[in-house]
């Protein structure tokens, strides 16, 4: 349940993490038509964000392959809040220092581990989209959207094409 009541709006959110400097055709397709995308660290290129852009206004982190000038200007942590819902983004769970239910925070976006999850604890949705960039590890290569809905929020993961990276 949003905090704030008649300020939620249902809307899309494309939540993208770990592109390593890889923006895969079919990740640009899934997210398209949505109305603000989340980007949780390793960018990897500012050309991601801008390519990004392209598609909808861009909310970034670093993480902790984002080095260089040009990685300055994105913060390790944010907190936004889209469709009535307050969302804390940051690169690495393992790193939350924050108690996200008596923040007030309703979504928990995290990356990193490259392993997509879904889950909830104490009324906080944690989604880590997974990794988007190149294949690591042998696992699924993903994104997720976010729908916030009259009836609350709804996760769905995406798995997109080891041959997509074009």
């Amino acid at each position: 349940m949003a905090r704030g009541g008649d300020l939620r709006l249902q809307m899309k959110i494309g939540v993208i993490s770990d592109t390593h400097g890889l923006l895969r055709p079919e990740a640009e397709q899934r997210l398209a038509g949505v109305a603000h995308i989340l980007h949780a660290g390793d960018i990897g290129k500012p050309e991601i964000i801008a390519r990004l852009c392209r598609i909808a206004p861009v909310t970034a982190i670093r993480g902790n392959v984002d080095t260089g000038p040009w990685a300055e200007a994105y913060p390790e942590t944010t907190t936004v809040t889209l469709g009535g819902h307050k969302i804390y983004i940051l690169h690495d769970l393992q790193q939350l220092q924050l108690d996200p239910a008596s923040a007030g925070i309703d979504v928990v976006i995290s990356g990193h581990s490259h392993r997509a999850g879904i889950k909830t604890e104490q009324g906080v949705l944690y989604l880590n989209p997974g990794s988007a960039g190149p294949r690591r590890f042998k696992l699924p290569i993903t994104l997720a959207i976010l729908e916030v809905t009259k009836r609350g929020l709804r996760p769905t993961l995406h798995h997109l094409s080891a041959a997509s990276a074009a």
